[in-house]
């Protein structure tokens, strides 16, 4: 399993010590550096070999975007998770131009943050076969960042969720698909997902004792 490198953009030393914490809790990933300054974010991503960013966007001596931009014209080809309270329409238009495609705003969850990651990790280990063809809807889901083209291990894994989704007619949650087939429930709600985009599952809110909803899954598979 590739661990992947990280890099923590944050000034606030507090903030910056969760975020680690955070990270650390995660075992697709490694801290590899912590900048509390612009300068020493754009020094940093010169000098080490890093996968993910997770980047502030206010920053003592600039701004995130500034960093960023700096880091892609000096070739970082990484990915960015913008972890931030700035929530202007510039600064995200901005930073989705620049390729964030992952913005979480002050203050968020460890499982938050670990969903975002676990889809970073996913693309970066490379979901696409070299050379294959792609449809529309491949390009789009790409393109956009969402569920990526899935290789023959992810595949596998789809069939297996939809053969257990079809199995229960009364519809399952992804955590209880998930238990049934020993998957993180952020995976098993990727592929089931996956399936509702295909046309091969139904989705709907079941609101329980709590008065938060549930989202229920049900197979639209025949035979």
């Amino acid at each position: 399993m590739t661990v992947l490198r990280t890099l923590i953009v944050e000034d606030d030393r507090q903030v910056a010590d969760v975020t680690r914490a955070f990270v650390d809790r995660h075992p697709r990933y490694r801290v590899a550096g912590v900048a509390g300054t612009a300068a020493g974010a754009t020094q940093a991503l010169a000098n080490l070999e890093i996968d993910l960013v997770l980047l502030d966007m206010q920053l003592p001596d600039g701004l995130g975007l500034d960093v960023l931009r700096t880091a892609r014209a000096r070739g970082y080809g990484g990915e960015v998770v913008a972890l931030t309270a700035a929530r202007d329409v510039d600064t995200v238009r901005v930073a989705r131009q620049l390729g964030v495609r992952h913005y979480l705003v002050k203050p968020f969850s460890m499982k938050a943050l670990h969903e975002r990651m676990d889809e970073v990790a996913v693309s970066l280990n490379g979901p696409v076969a070299s050379g294959a063809a792609l449809d529309q809807g491949d390009v789009d889901r790409l393109m956009t960042g969402s569920v990526p083209v899935v290789s023959s291990r992810e595949s596998h894994t789809l069939g297996a969720v939809a053969e257990a989704l079809a199995a229960l007619p009364d519809g399952v949650s992804a955590s209880a698909i998930g238990e049934t087939l020993g998957l993180a429930r952020v995976t098993a709600r990727r592929h089931l997902e996956r399936l509702v985009e295909q046309g091969r599952a139904e989705v709907e809110p079941v609101y329980g004792r709590a008065g938060r909803p549930e989202m229920v899954y049900r197979s639209l598979d025949v035979g």
